[in-house]
Formats: structure tokens, sequence, C-alpha cells
């Protein structure tokens, strides 16, 4: 019955830092949302018609915490690139290849402290 993710949603305080985070360093695009009476912001990736990340700011988080995801994962490009805005901006990361091959790893953490992690090709050269 399922045929694909839809999105995730994570809370977060500062939206500066999220979408600077998001969008500044990872490349998704702050785009429409419907007109929920509380602020947030629905992130799509570049030329895509569906968002990949919604945010909700200025809720505490619940308690009991929701959830056990472990992290959220894209597909990336610029395997480069994307290591030069993390270094420029302070981001800790961690880079490995998959075992087996066919992908680097490239995990993160965002503001909030959302586990993030990027996938790309093998074939781009860290």
């Amino acid at each position: 019955m399922i045929h694909g993710m839809n999105h995730f949603t994570i809370t977060a305080d500062d939206r500066d830092a999220s979408l600077g985070f998001y969008c500044g360093l990872l490349g998704l695009v702050d785009g429409p949302r419907p007109p929920f009476d509380f602020p947030g912001a629905w992130l799509y990736a570049p030329g895509g018609g569906q968002a990949v990340l919604h945010i909700v700011f200025g809720r505490p988080l619940p308690t009991p915490r929701t959830g056990v995801i472990d992290h959220m994962a894209f597909t990336a490009t610029d395997l480069a690139g994307v290591k030069r805005r993390l270094d420029a901006a302070g981001v800790p990361y961690d880079l490995r290849p998959l075992p087996g091959g066919g992908l680097w790893q490239l995990f993160c953490h965002c503001p909030n402290g959302a586990r993030v992690e990027l996938d790309f090709d093998a074939a781009e050269q860290p």
C-alpha cells in the first residue's frame, strides 16, 4: 500500500538557524505552505513539487517525546560543495562510504538536533 515517503516534520525554536541550515547549507527551498494557524515552513527539493520537510516553529517538544526516528536521509549531489559549506559554517559531520559500496553517507545534525543523512553517488570525490 505504501508508495513512498511523503515528508518529515521537525519542531524548531529558531527559524533563521533552521532555514539557514536546510536552505542555505543543504539547498532545500522554502516554498508554499497552507495557511495553518501556527508558524512553520515547508521545504522542497529544488525543482520538486512536493515538500519533503515540514518545520513547525515555536512549539515546545512534546512530553512524552514522540517517536523513535533515528535520522532523516536525503539523496544529494555535489559532495565537495556540501562539505565546503558545512566546513565554512562550522557544522561537524561524519563522512563514510556505505559498506559494500555505491554511496557516500554524510551524517550531521541540524540546529534543532535532528540527525540528517545525505547520500551521494560513490563516484563523487570528497
